[in-house]
């Protein structure tokens, strides 16, 4: 087979049958009473193959719990021995494993997820104990956010997002983000880009619930440094987005009055799988454009009937220029986020938050 004819490994496939005996045997290597077949026996059952990479991952986890000692502080020292042979995702079962069987033991459950986030993250099993310690597990999140090591100071501020993807949320903090904002602005001019990256994530997840936040943290923030700069604009993506007229006036995208849209053209119907082609021209009333954000947005039909906007961003800038002329394409090529319906649909051109232009189009 040529290599650009391989299969891409699904994300699942991570956690293979040979990754389960190698958990297995560096189990018994620790753990002289481990049950190396009925262990592999458990994990790799009937419904292996139909299950999907979290479910592997807690099965993983919870046959562990079944095999390992039932004392946990013992089996966690088992677990932190094995893990150390372990990175990335084949590593994320041991992180849930003290999720699943720690709740109870608050200590040693921060000590083994401290040293668990190294090998891969423990962002996802950390939440469990802020919903039932929430204060005590805050406290310790505010050390780490101290921590020489930035793997734990990443676990500080990715931990506590109210809205991280995939995991569970965490209501409180959505309601009232005090605490989060408490523990990870610390953080905003951290040395290391992925704990930076962490803390504009987090904004970003605040501002859904509570823009104003995020908004006077921008103000306060926005011009102390390039670095800060950068995780305010990340941290404000999600608002810029939404056109919302404070946030794009911080970042200089404003005044529009001079700016004019003309010579729409788009493809009146666009099969599935095929490109919708679009251009458009702006030009200005005044010398130079200016500071413009350009982006466009499809109405997509959904199965209902009804009509659902998605924003894309195509550049922006400081224009010299009294004109500019974009040429674009959207591809309806099939994705796993997002399922196209037949149907009508709408093209808008946006520019600084504000919609010029329309044009229908038919995707068949």
């Amino acid at each position: 087979m040529s290599e650009s004819s391989k299969q891409p490994t699904l994300l699942k496939d991570y956690y293979s049958i040979e990754l389960v005996k190698s958990i297995a045997k560096n189990c018994k290597t620790q753990y002289r009473d481990f049950n190396v077949t009925p262990f592999e026996q458990n994990v790799i059952a009937d419904d292996w193959k139909q299950l999907e990479l979290k479910d592997r991952m807690h099965r993983i986890a919870d046959v562990l719990g079944e095999y390992l000692p039932k004392n946990y502080k013992q089996a966690i020292s088992i677990v932190l021995k094995v893990a150390n042979h372990y990175s990335g995702l084949a590593h994320m079962c041991f992180p849930d494993f003290v999720e699943k069987f720690g709740l109870n033991d608050f200590e040693t459950s921060m000590m083994a997820l401290e040293n668990l986030t190294e090998g891969s993250s423990s962002e996802f099993a950390i939440r469990p104990f802020i919903i039932r310690y929430p204060e005590l597990t805050m406290k310790k999140m505010k050390e780490w956010a101290r921590s020489n090591n930035y793997h734990v100071r990443r676990l500080a501020t990715e931990g506590c997002r109210p809205r991280l993807p995939w995991a569970m949320a965490l209501p409180k903090f959505k309601k009232d983000p005090t605490i989060v904002l408490e523990t990870i602005m610390s953080l905003i001019d951290d040395d290391e880009r992925y704990v930076t990256r962490s803390v504009a994530n987090n904004l970003n997840d605040i501002s859904k619930d509570n823009p104003k936040t995020v908004i006077k943290v921008a103000s306060e923030y926005l011009g102390r440094s390039k670095e800060i700069d950068w995780v305010i604009k990340h941290a404000c993506r999600g608002l810029l987005k939404q056109g919302n007229k404070e946030v794009l006036q911080l970042f200089g995208f404003s005044n529009i009055d001079h700016i004019k849209v003309s010579n729409l053209n788009c493809d009146e119907t666009v099969c599935l799988e095929k490109k919708l082609n679009f251009s458009f021209d702006i030009k200005s009333s005044k010398n130079g454009l200016g500071r413009l954000r350009i982006e466009f947005i499809i109405d997509f039909m959904k199965a209902n009937g009804k009509m659902t906007g998605k924003i894309f961003k195509i550049c922006e800038g400081d224009y010299g220029e009294d004109v500019k002329s974009i040429n674009k394409y959207f591809s309806f090529k099939k994705i796993s986020t997002r399922k196209y319906h037949i149907g009508a649909h709408q093209l808008h051109i946006v520019i600084n938050g504000d919609v010029f232009v329309s044009k229908k189009f038919l995707l068949i």
